[in-house]
């Protein structure tokens, strides 16, 4: 019988990790407690590692830091593509509303 797979939110994911790294126990001690999978929760384990070490890590991020930084780069990106549209807009297009007055460069 297979297993419906589950989704967890950063949070649960943060207090996991931090209760094994906090308490000092194993992975194999805490997965049956919390009906969990070994193999998700050494991949929380390798992304609260990398977070802490300053990497992005592979997944969606755990600490509140991380998150924000990924918004923030998500922000930046868009920004970045906006101000691309309105540098390449054609001759003779109008510029956007809210920007008639200020020259663009």
């Amino acid at each position: 019988m297979s297993r419906k797979r589950r989704a967890f939110d950063a949070s649960f994911k943060l207090q996991v990790v931090q209760m094994i790294k906090e308490q000092g126990l194993s992975v194999t001690q805490v997965c049956p407690d919390l009906d969990l999978g070994e193999t998700a929760v050494r991949r929380w384990l390798q992304q609260y590692e990398a977070e802490l070490s300053g990497q992005p890590g592979i997944g969606k991020p755990l600490t509140p830091e991380q998150q924000r930084i990924r918004q923030l780069e998500a922000e930046l990106r868009q920004l970045k593509q906006d101000n691309e549209l309105l540098k390449n807009r054609l001759p003779g297009v109008p510029r956007p509303i809210g920007l008639e007055t200020r020259p663009l460069h």
